[in-house]
């Protein structure tokens, strides 16, 4: 029986060959696309799933509140706030810190500058899953001056040298033994280093002043039994924190915050993630196109058959006089409808496995090298079949149930229900894709404006050296500057700890408010030298620039930006101009206030900001070249580089692009939204090319009638094309507002973002009728100029 099912159903799938194929392309590319979008999506949510603790994990935040201030959110928390917890409280079983690092790491005579690295304690291998390939990750790691590296820094450094044991040298004054090799910390971690320095390196090789338990650094993970309620234990936090303050650490105004979060929520926390954090929204907006791009799939198969039915009728009617009951014709249409969809799912195998490599590169991440993992491919299949009965039961229940007799008698006719259902399915084929369409529009004008928007700064041609505060090179500065100058092309050199686009730190300070009183506040902090803004090209809003001239400015000036002077409560950036600041031990006054610039992405609103002058703390080299012969003056520039400073690399970028670079997440799902929007379109066409085709051989002999009263070509065209033309109107209304919703609440993200005018819609809405056009008006000129007196023959 089931032979013979697959044996009809193959004979009618080859009778039918142009539909058959629409179907079968418009599925494979349905499926593929809601293939590759679950890898993403199952990557992006399987962040530290790996860890065998995942469920008992969580991180400890610590937000920063001040008076007349925003609540300073961040994702670390006290220093001595892990030892502490699991001293105090029984059940805190584990705890252990992790915070970034750099070094410029040396082994003979190889040398790397490494910006992967950490600070760790030894339980960090404990409460983490980084499986060791060989040494000891707990004894051995607790001395200072000891590492791990993973497998990957152990072939770059050693080869196949067994590096247990072995020194490596870090910024060319610490030596550091490798005390073990672990595995690569896995791609789906929401943290990751090539090298962890002991913990103890950090307190005895770099002393940060007195201790400070309140001293917020880093991040901090306890591990809590199984089922035990996180909340308990976060509501005692600010107890328990008030035990451990002493005179000390108690900052005036400040208070603070305390938050457990869990693993599972760390990668994809909007306000308190890592370095490297997901996106909810997209994740979101993606698996609401892969649906939506499977449903325009399954609509085609549902109106392409329905639309077969009078075809198909007479066929009814001879099987069921024969005694064919209604279930087995119903079994008859599903297996069709199903050998549809394994072939479609055997084409999406292929472009899945072909596209995912060109996938990763537009999405910006690798999630898989090969779509035969886990088991994925499993569950593509068990898809295709849901798809394939769930599509195939409408119009198998409709050609099953048609009455013999008014078949066989010659009374059958087309349902106006059926046509109703075409149509209705047809408008939301064409909503879904205009909404993809605008949804594109405005992501890719929302980035342009971002990055043509002024920036307050000039970041043009100017080439940025990190040499990683290296205290032999800003005491070298003045000379390295004066002699980089000296290659032609060179305009102007300049040293700062930050860049806009680098990001930056922050200091706790104490700023005098129009209120006369020291207001406490996380501020923003960047240190630069004198010829800093000068070459940034920065504009001063009130008071005076630093200047040489002026001996005390390199110890008790400070500039801050407007906004900081707007939340101090100064309705003038005047009014802020020679009053008192502290930051560091250091008292001074405020000598200027600069217009705000952008020094994060225009994602997020300008922060306020101090600027010092403090040679002490500059880590980049910043030099300013002509627009001509760039190539030349970077290699001339790295010469002089290696002259001056042989110990360093020339690690070099422009601020441009790395400014420019902060902006990648949003280009990337810029331009999947588009590809998905077009493959979206591209399957409503083939389903409305499908029913155009259909619609025009229905009317073959009326088109025939018509053209022998005198219908020209153009009445014809735009008689089969206007019914379409009529739907994707229709689409367009209903497809407009839900468009301007879903894009407006996703512009919500952006503190500085464009208004959706109604020419987004008007393009939107033309693109539809274009692109609808153009696929009706195929199959409408063919038949307009096909010879009327053979249309008539063949009827």
């Amino acid at each position: 029986m089931i032979r013979n099912y697959i044996k009809i159903a193959c004979r009618s799938l080859w009778r039918n060959k142009v539909f058959s194929i629409i179907n079968i392309i418009g599925l494979s590319i349905g499926l593929t696309a809601c293939f590759l979008i679950y890898i993403n999506i199952k990557f992006e949510l399987s962040y530290d799933t790996f860890n065998k603790k995942f469920d008992q994990i969580y991180r400890v935040a610590v937000d920063v509140r001040h008076p007349n201030a925003p609540v300073i959110i961040t994702p670390a928390a006290f220093e001595q706030i892990g030892p502490s917890l699991q001293q105090d409280y029984s059940q805190v079983k584990e705890n252990t810190r992790i915070a970034g690092a750099r070094f410029l790491v040396q082994y003979g005579a190889v040398k790397y500058q490494e910006d992967n690295v950490i600070f760790a304690d030894p339980s960090l291998f404990s409460v983490f899953t980084l499986p060791v390939i060989k040494g000891d990750v707990k004894k051995g790691f607790e001395a200072p001056f000891t590492v791990v590296i993973t497998q990957a820094m152990a072939k770059k450094y050693f080869g196949n040298v067994d590096p247990v044991g072995k020194t490596l040298t870090l910024d060319s004054k610490h030596p550091a033994i490798v005390t073990a090799v672990i595995k690569d910390v896995p791609a789906n971690s929401h943290f990751k280093f090539d090298m962890a320095v002991s913990y103890a390196t950090s307190l005895n090789a770099y002393p940060r002043g007195p201790a400070n338990w309140a001293q917020i650094r880093g991040f901090t993970y306890i591990v809590l039994p199984k089922g035990y309620d996180f909340k308990d234990l976060e509501r005692q936090l600010p107890a328990f924190a008030n035990r451990h303050y002493t005179e000390a650490d108690r900052k005036e105004g400040a208070n603070y915050d305390y938050h457990l979060v869990p693993l599972k929520d760390v990668y994809l926390d909007a306000l308190r993630g890592g370095p490297e954090r997901g996106d909810l929204h997209n994740i979101r907006i993606f698996s609401a196109i892969a649906l939506f791009i499977l449903l325009i799939a399954c609509i085609n198969f549902i109106n392409l058959t329905t639309a077969q039915a009078t075809e198909r009728a007479k066929e009814v009617g001879i099987r069921k006089v024969i005694g064919a009951a209604r279930k087995q014709l119903i079994t008859q249409f599903l297996s069709e409808s199903v050998i549809i969809c394994l072939i479609a799912f055997l084409l999406a195998i292929l472009l899945s496995s072909s596209l995912l490599p060109l996938y990763n590169q537009v999405s910006g991440k690798v999630t898989n090298t090969t779509i035969f993992t886990n088991v994925y491919v499993f569950h593509l299949f068990i898809l295709s079949c849901f798809i394939g009965v769930v599509a195939g039961l409408y119009p198998a229940f409709v050609l099953s149930g048609y009455k013999p007799a008014a078949i066989l008698k010659g009374r059958f006719s087309k349902s106006g229900k059926g046509v109703l259902l075409r149509s209705s399915l047809v408008v939301m084929q064409f909503a879904i894709s205009i909404v993809l369409i605008v949804g594109t529009i405005v992501v890719y004008t929302q980035l342009n404006y971002m990055r043509s928007q002024p920036l307050g700064f000039q970041k043009d041609q100017m080439l940025t050296i990190d040499f990683f505060s290296d205290t032999a090179v800003q005491r070298r500065l003045p000379v390295i500057k004066q002699e980089l100058k000296k290659i032609p092309n060179v305009i102007s050199a300049a040293a700062s700890r930050s860049l806009p686009g680098f990001g930056n730190g922050n200091s706790e300070s104490e700023i005098e408010n129009k209120a006369g009183n020291m207001q406490q506040m996380l501020i923003d902090a960047y240190y630069v030298d004198q010829d800093f803004i000068p070459q940034f090209e920065m504009k001063l809003a009130a008071g005076r620039m630093f200047s040489k001239t002026f001996g005390t400015d390199t110890s008790t000036a400070f500039l801050i930006n407007e906004a900081a002077a707007k939340s101090l409560g100064y309705t003038t950036p005047a009014g802020a101009v020679g009053r008192k600041l502290k930051q560091w031990g250091r008292s001074g006054k405020i000598i200027g206030v600069l217009k705000d610039f952008h020094f994060q992405s225009l994602q997020e609103a300008v922060k306020p900001l101090s600027i010092s002058n403090d040679p002490d703390f500059n880590r980049v080299l910043t030099v300013k070249v002509g627009s001509t012969n760039i190539s030349a003056t970077i290699a001339a520039i790295q010469q002089k580089w290696k002259s001056l400073v042989p110990e360093r690399p020339f690690n070099y970028r422009f601020v441009d692009e790395a400014f420019n670079a902060q902006y990648s997440a949003q280009v990337n799902f810029g331009n999947l939204f588009m590809y998905f929007a077009v493959l979206a379109i591209l399957i409503s066409c083939m389903g409305l090319f499908g029913l155009a085709s259909y619609s025009t051989i229905q009317r073959t002999r009326e088109i025939g009638i018509r053209k022998v009263f005198g219908a020209s070509v153009t009445g014809i065209i735009n008689m089969l094309s206007a019914e379409f033309l009529k739907l994707v109107i229709l689409s367009s209304l209903i497809a407009f507002p839900l468009a301007w919703f879903a894009m407006n609440k996703w512009l919500q993200d952006f503190a500085y973002r464009i208004t959706i005018g109604w020419w987004v819609f008007a393009l939107a809405g033309m693109a539809a009728l274009v692109i609808a056009f153009i696929t009706v008006s195929f199959q409408a000129v063919k038949a307009a100029l096909a010879n009327p007196v053979k249309s008539l023959r063949a009827e």
